[in-house]
């Protein structure tokens, strides 16, 4: 999604309470696709969970510093090609100093057309993602729309995602968001990233944006992530730091479980 489109307050005790249980259920593999404005063409597993969470981050631009803390996407399988995405973040403007706003909140379907490399078959991997984007906690922001296109393509040497989005802005202004993402090897155990990408809401802004991390896979459900990002707004420089981890777990754990159970030879039914 465009860089305006990833919660904020302080961390809640739910969100804490969420990562330790993501910790003592059992193994989902869950692709970071923090720290990146743009996606990727798969969806979460049916039943699973996959939250991308990124506690605190720091943008500098013309304007001030600000916090962004938490910013938090959550994706959840509705089938083998449908996931459900609720986003957003919260951003507190440090100098000068501000109150703190919810802001990039949004919900989305993201649909997997053609199944490819990400889903262990041959060819690139084809979604589209769509949804509505929510009203800004301060301002005059309304609801906006979006649509977009996602093609992937995994090779033993890395993955490249392409990501291609039309939307009318909350401020009711078009908007156009084309990226190219680049991961090193899928099976490295700390993998580099980098991100380009252009959006142009017309009328208002253009931007030019680069981004450079790695991603550490702790294990198949668990991933940090670190990232700066430098971009040109209207020729203005805009700096940033990212820094977050990815889990998953399936939603219902036991329910799983018991269908593990019943299709393993010799277990009582």
């Amino acid at each position: 999604m465009p860089a305006n489109c990833r919660l904020c307050r302080q961390l809640p005790k739910p969100a804490v309470a969420i990562v330790t249980l993501s910790l003592l259920t059992w193994p989902v593999t869950a692709w970071a696709y923090r720290p990146f404005d743009g996606t990727d063409a798969a969806v979460a597993k049916k039943g699973e969970m996959e939250i991308e969470l990124q506690p605190a981050g720091r943008v500098r631009d013309d304007s001030g510093t600000s916090l962004i803390a938490p910013a938090t996407v959550i994706n959840y399988g509705l089938s083998d090609d449908w996931e459900a995405v609720f986003e957003g973040q919260g951003q507190t403007s440090l100098s000068p100093s501000g109150p703190t706003s919810l802001t990039a909140a949004g919900a989305f379907l993201k649909h997997v057309l053609v199944p490819g490399s990400l889903q262990d078959k041959t060819g690139p991997s084809i979604a589209t993602e769509f949804g509505v984007l929510a009203p800004d906690s301060t301002g005059n922001s309304g609801f906006g729309v979006s649509l977009a296109g996602i093609v992937s393509q995994r090779w033993d040497w890395g993955t490249i995602h392409f990501n291609a989005e039309t939307a009318l802005t909350r401020e009711h202004h078009d908007d156009l968001f084309l990226s190219a993402i680049v991961e090193g090897p899928s099976t490295w155990t700390v993998r580099p990233v980098a991100e380009i990408f252009y959006e142009n809401e017309f009328g208002k802004a253009q931007t030019f944006s680069g981004l450079a991390g790695l991603i550490y896979r702790v294990s198949d459900d668990v991933s940090f992530d670190v990232a700066i990002r430098h971009a040109l707004t209207n020729r203005r420089s805009v700096n940033e730091t990212r820094a977050g981890l990815t889990f998953g777990f399936p939603l219902f754990p036991s329910e799983q479980h018991a269908v593990h159970r019943q299709t393993l030879p010799g277990l009582p039914r």
